[in-house]
């Protein structure tokens, strides 16, 4: 399991001038990570909320947590060049989305009439649809197309209060797309405010010109893909979709282990539509964290739980297929295992609001407000290992925060299907600002 490091520029920061402050937060949720990183259990619960709290920061970096009282004993609140005022406001870290698909072209809406007529995830693909489809497209979009789509999905998530995203490939499934794919991942994190981290997934299906040989595309993303990726440092991570009819464990196993070789870091999707053994897999290969998990067995949890794999829950996948089982989150958090939330954002599972999938995790999963809101942001942190970044708010951390138009923490869930976010901080600086609306 990840344990989050004292931060050592603590220290550097403290004390600076600084020039924007947020003061008056009727809950300011820090997040502070003296109770460990990631939360595990009753953890999950302690939110370190600062009642009419304050935070300042300086450039890119957090210089001040407190109470607004304490600010003013020790800072000249005149000389603050910004000034937010959050009186009945709450205030949090940044939500980091630790699993998405946000790189692809053509959409897939017609496949939810074909979703209303009762045919499966599988069934769709098998008929050319799903990813297939998707495939298809990203093919033969240009690289600008693909940074122009992915563009458009980070400013709606940046509206939404997302301010760190994992961004995989895996809708070209040939040497030549999936490097397109995380090309267009690179120019974004350099064009876009979001932090946007890569992964690989060239193992996300067996494209069609492989049908009949499945084992021969396999050995093309080992020999081929992998190496080529790595070279060009364009991941950080490897992801494979372990799942029945798609690739098996002994499959999943052989690709992650290359990636890991070729210094990736293993993520995996498991048992989202059947139990494959999955949980047990991405313990043995100590995968950093796993995606879904509707269907692993009980044997396979405690080992992630023993072994500190992370599960991020993915509650918009199973809503938008229309299933009734989501991922059984209260056992996992009954067994020790540290759950991350992410959007999934796809083609099939297409949101780019955490405030939506915070509310599906609390009414379908089960989820206080307070887990929901810990799994977002110090979890998802360490989904992705930038918990001595971001994650919770902390003296010398990114200064990556919400500002919410709502008194508290438990109005996230409760007020749906409207974007709460008052302001966004990026770095230090606002790039989303909604103050028109109120």
């Amino acid at each position: 399991m990840f344990v989050a490091s004292t931060y050592s520029k603590k220290e550097v920061f403290s004390g600076l001038e600084p020039d924007l402050i947020i003061y008056h937060c009727n809950e300011l949720v820090t997040m502070n990570t003296k109770y460990g990183a990631p939360r595990i259990g009753e953890e999950m619960l302690e939110l370190a909320i600062i009642n009419d709290g304050a935070i300042a920061t300086k450039d890119d970096r957090i210089v001040f947590i407190g109470t607004t009282n304490d600010f003013i004993s020790k800072y000249e609140f005149g000389k603050v060049p910004t000034k937010i005022d959050a009186s009945n406001k709450l205030v949090t870290p940044g939500f980091i989305d630790p699993h998405t698909h946000i790189i692809f072209d053509g959409t897939r809406e017609n496949e939810l009439s074909m979703k209303l007529e009762g045919k499966t995830y599988l069934e769709i693909l098998k008929a050319g649809g799903g990813i297939l489809k998707t495939v298809r497209e990203t093919r033969k979009a240009s690289l600008e197309k693909l940074v122009e789509n992915g563009k458009k999905i980070l400013n709606r998530m940046m509206a939404c209060g997302t301010t760190m995203v994992e961004a995989k490939s895996g809708y070209g499934l040939t040497t030549e797309s999936e490097i397109k794919q995380l090309r267009a991942i690179q120019i974004l994190n350099k064009q876009h405010p979001l932090d946007i981290i890569p992964t690989f997934l060239g193992a996300h299906a067996i494209p069609p010109e492989y049908e009949n040989n499945p084992n021969e595309y396999i050995k093309l993303i080992i020999s081929d893909m992998i190496p080529k990726i790595a070279e060009e440092n364009l991941a950080e991570y490897c992801d494979v979709f372990c799942e029945e009819g798609i690739f098996t464990g002994k499959q999943t196993n052989k690709i992650l282990k290359t990636a890991i070789r070729y210094g990736l870091k293993p993520q995996i999707h498991i048992d989202e539509i059947v139990d494959t053994n999955g949980a047990l897999l991405a313990s043995e290969i100590k995968a950093i964290q796993t995606g879904h998990l509707l269907k692993s067995n009980d044997e396979g949890l405690k080992a992630m739980a023993e072994s500190g794999v992370i599960a991020t829950l993915l509650p918009g996948t199973p809503f938008c297929l229309m299933l009734n089982d989501y991922a059984p989150a209260r056992k996992m958090i009954d067994l020790g295992i540290a759950i991350a939330l992410a959007t999934d954002l796809n083609p099939n599972c297409w949101t780019e609001s955490m405030q939506m999938i915070i509310t599906l995790a609390c009414y379908n999963m089960k989820l206080s407000p307070a887990e929901a809101l810990t799994a977002a942001t110090i979890n998802s942190a360490c989904a992705l290992q930038r918990q001595d970044e971001v994650g919770s708010l902390e003296i010398g951390k990114k200064a990556d925060l919400i500002v919410f138009d709502i008194p508290n923490h438990q109005f996230l869930p409760y007020h749906f299907g409207v974007n709460l976010v008052l302001k966004v901080i990026k770095n230090g600086k606002i790039v989303v600002d909604n103050e028109f609306l109120t």
